[in-house]
C-alpha cells in the first residue's frame, strides 16, 4: 500500500535518493574488487573505497574487513587477466 501522509511521502523520497547513491557506491566497489589487481595503487584505491563505504554505513564494517582481507591475499597480475594463485607449468 502506498504511503500517503506527508511524512510518508518524504520518507519515500529520501529512501529512493539513498538507494540510488548506495547503488552507485556498491557498483564501484564491485568494479574495483572484482577486476584484476594490476598495481599497488589499484589495491590501495580498492581498500580506501571499502573503508569509505563502511564508514558511511553502506556496507557493514565486518564485510569491509573480510573483502579487504581477501583482496590482500589475491595475487598481483602483470596483465589484464586475473591470477588464480596457482603457478602455471609450461
Amino acid at each position: 500500500m502506498a504511503k500517503r501522509s506527508r511524512s510518508g511521502l518524504k520518507h519515500k523520497r529520501q529512501s529512493e535518493k539513498r538507494r540510488v547513491g548506495n547503488q552507485a557506491v556498491l557498483s564501484r566497489l564491485k568494479t574495483l574488487t572484482k577486476g584484476p589487481l594490476t598495481s599497488p595503487d589499484r589495491l590501495a584505491q580498492a581498500l580506501s573505497e571499502l573503508d569509505r563505504a563502511a564508514r558511511k554505513g553502506i556496507i557493514h564494517q565486518n564485510t569491509a574487513a573480510r573483502k579487504k582481507s581477501r583482496l590482500m591475499r589475491k595475487p598481483m597480475t602483470d596483465t589484464g587477466k586475473r591470477g588464480n594463485g596457482k603457478t602455471q607449468t609450461p
